[in-house]
């Protein structure tokens, strides 16, 4: 599971509202440019992107492995019509799948680079009142408890396969494995909810001091590039 790493790359020291930007352009170009020559360009820039917090492909395709299956059995069913296969309808959406996954390499670079404090006061600043102060909240809560909800499934897992769970029908193992991570989710919630209140939980709370650097201008240029190819 990707979460935030201290480094000293490129990345790391982009304010977070500028890397927030470049998301956003990127999704923007990609949905954009769903074509054989547009993708392998947006390939590249994500592979750049994914360089510049020294993060490897690999392990950002390692982290979204759960997502890989259903980007590639997509293409497939659409592929099935009533009068057959359709290699066409199955390109297309072989095209879409895959500018999905360029999208979840370059969110992959935020989450290594950006810690769960900045990522607040960054979209408390972009959307301001309390429906930013929302925003962040459940942004940070996310960004928290999502690793260790996965984490928790894994140990489930593990614990259930000792006790040769394995032997059991499908169904079995599923219906084991999911209450046991109901279980655990909840008593999560119930931790957090008491780490909360010990430390006196606050809608308001004096978040990081966010400021661009002349990194940032490269990078601004960077973002409005990507929105600007939506007119080319």
């Amino acid at each position: 599971m990707l979460s935030y790493t201290p480094d000293s790359s490129l990345a790391h020291r982009l304010d977070p509202r500028t890397k927030l930007a470049v998301q956003i352009g990127f999704i923007t170009a990609a949905f954009a440019h769903t074509t054989v020559e547009g993708l392998a360009l947006l390939t590249l820039l994500a592979l750049t992107i994914l360089a510049s917090a020294r993060l490897s492909p690999f392990s950002a395709l390692y982290a979204y492995r759960f997502a890989l299956p259903f980007l590639a059995i997509g293409p497939l069913i659409e592929g099935i019509t009533l009068s057959g296969f359709d290699p066409e309808r199955t390109f297309e959406t072989l095209l879409a799948s895959y500018r999905v996954l360029l999208i979840l390499l370059v969110s992959a670079t935020y989450v290594r680079s950006t810690p769960v404090r900045e990522s607040r006061a960054a979209i408390q600043w972009t959307i301001p009142g309390k429906v930013g102060a929302f925003l962040g909240m459940g942004t940070a809560f996310v960004f928290r408890l999502l690793p260790l909800l996965v984490a928790d499934l894994k140990r489930a897992r593990e614990a259930t396969a000792a006790r040769l769970a394995s032997e059991r029908a499908v169904h079995d193992r599923m219906a084991l494995l999911a209450v046991t991570g109901v279980d655990r989710a909840l008593n999560r919630a119930d931790s957090f909810s008491l780490a909360l209140r010990a430390r006196c939980f606050a809608w308001n709370p004096t978040l990081p001091q966010l400021a661009f650097s002349w990194m940032d201008l490269f990078g601004m240029v960077f973002a409005v590039g990507l929105f600007g190819t939506v007119f080319v």
